[in-house]
């Protein structure tokens, strides 16, 4: 029994340190509790909404924080760290208080129930439900349910998969409690079953052989064709070389170009002199025609002015014997 009473006196003490976390951390939006014993002492991992309202300013909220679990809870060198929480629609305490705050503001209970749950579902949770019970319309307690998704209310599913959260309303007429569960986006049902046929990877091993086949096949044509082009290659190598053989003799013919102009230039002047014949002809057809005196184009004009004259003449003669 001794071992019985310290298991349950161990699991009291973490519900009221929840309790107390919840109270003190209400307007940080509280997200949940973690306690776990290590060799260093003992830590607490507290997810918030707002993290910053939880450290306080120079860290002095989450100092009184921790002096309080060690003082009062009787903890071994707690150490509290402050978690954000990526998604707070998907955290069903943080749902609960929102719901709850939001009867307390007034709101009619089943808008704030169906309002609640389009916006869990339109965050991507599988499922949820929420439980509205008290003194809702009248003096007589009753029970209002909001259903959506897939709900397991048992079972193993239920344990990993299923996440709850309750809070408090305080209104005129009493106090009515709200509960939120919700199940995660990323859950895996047992009746969610990948069935694998043996006939798929047989159906998928049967073509590797044929595409390995192919390039087998195609190596040999490939291998043809490079027999083929050799021969091709060779007669355009010769080509090549014939055409730098000539370049070369070029090459050494205009090197060689200039030693007979230099053997001109040296045996010039043993030339042998041309007949005298040759030079008085030559010196004829150079001789420019002689321009004639002024006397002579006197004359030349004359017999030009004559000529035109005659012809005058003896046209008309010829007219008037034809009359």
């Amino acid at each position: 029994m001794a071992g019985e009473r310290k298991f349950v006196t161990e699991n009291i003490r973490r519900v009221l340190v929840k309790e107390f976390f919840m109270k003190e951390t209400q307007r940080a939006g509280f997200g949940g509790l973690d306690i776990q014993r290590t060799p260093m002492g003992t830590r607490v991992t507290l997810m918030t909404e707002r993290p910053g309202l939880v450290i306080g300013r120079r860290g002095a909220t989450i100092k009184m924080l921790t002096e309080a679990v060690e003082n009062r809870f009787k903890f071994d060198k707690p150490q509290i760290e402050v978690v954000e929480v990526e998604n707070p629609n998907l955290n069903a305490q943080i749902m609960a208080e929102k719901l709850a705050s939001a009867l307390e503001r007034g709101w009619h209970f089943r808008r704030a129930g169906h309002s609640t749950v389009r916006r869990i579902m339109g965050s991507g949770a599988r499922g949820c439900q929420i439980i509205i019970s008290g003194k809702l319309t009248g003096q007589r307690h009753r029970m209002e349910k909001f259903k959506e998704g897939h709900i397991k209310f048992c079972g193993e599913p239920k344990l990993q998969w299923m996440e709850e959260g309750f809070a408090i309303a305080k209104l005129k007429a009493g106090v009515i409690g709200v509960k939120v569960q919700i199940m995660n986006p990323n859950a895996r049902l047992p009746d969610e079953v990948d069935i694998i046929y043996k006939g798929e990877p047989d159906a998928e091993a049967a073509p590797e052989p044929v595409v390995e086949e192919a390039p087998f096949e195609e190596k040999p044509e490939k291998a043809d064709e490079s027999v083929e082009e050799k021969p091709q290659k060779a007669p355009k190598e010769k080509k090549k070389d014939k055409k730098k053989q000539e370049e070369k003799k070029v090459k050494k013919e205009e090197k060689k170009e200039p030693e007979p102009k230099e053997e001109k230039k040296t045996e010039a002047p043993a030339k042998e002199p041309k007949p005298v014949t040759e030079k008085v002809e030559e010196k004829a057809e150079e001789e420019p025609p002689k321009v004639p005196s002024p006397k002579e184009q006197d004359l030349e004009k004359e017999e030009k002015t004559e000529e035109p004259a005659e012809e005058k003449s003896a046209e008309p003669a010829e007219e008037k014997k034809e009359e």
